[in-house]
């Protein structure tokens, strides 16, 4: 597989081949993460047809990215559902895929489903527009610090505030001693 570096600077030159790896390298990723902001098939295939759009407008232009093509490409997703949900004027909450199925007994795996569920119910009644990304970023898609602030256009350090308060949130709406 050629590294994306290799990738990009053939995708600058606008080499065919090179255009179509880099979308298939990264449309199926780009696409689960605006479905689960969006919660909208149709949407997300929008979203990633126009952040494959404004990067192929970039590159012709000699912009877009330098390095970090992947971060890249998730910040204009970012920035897409973002305006999609200002334009619908409301906020959507997260979705993840069921966890994997493992070599748990029936009973494990019904406890990761309720703990998966309480979760999400926690992550998308208790957590802000900003906290909820701060942790798909960095928890559901893998990014690093530096990288999800790249992303949402904030420092590094606020980053970590934002993820420090979503996990205090996190953690006092599920722990038992404050549950009725």
């Amino acid at each position: 597989m050629i590294d994306d570096a290799t990738l990009l600077e053939s995708a600058k030159n606008f080499k065919p081949d090179a255009l179509g790896a880099l979308f298939d390298a990264y449309a199926p990723l780009i696409y689960k993460y605006a479905l689960r902001l969006c919660h909208d098939p149709d949407e997300a295939d929008d979203i990633v047809g126009d952040v494959f759009s404004q990067l192929t407008t970039q590159l012709a232009a000699g912009k877009g990215p330098k390095q970090n093509l992947r971060s890249y490409l998730y910040q204009m997703a970012y920035h897409r559902v973002i305006d999609y949900s200002r334009k619908d004027r409301h906020f959507v909450d997260i979705e993840t895929t069921p966890l994997p199925d493992s070599e748990f007994s029936v009973q494990e795996e019904h406890e990761k489903q309720a703990i998966q569920a309480s979760l999400l119910k926690a992550i998308n009644t208790e957590l802000t527009g900003d906290q909820k990304h701060v942790i798909l970023l960095r928890f559901i898609e893998d990014f690093s610090i530096q990288e999800t602030a790249d992303i949402i256009g904030k420092d590094v350090n606020n980053v970590k505030v934002i993820q420090n308060r979503a996990i205090g949130k996190l953690r006092q709406a599920l722990s038992p001693e404050t549950k009725d």
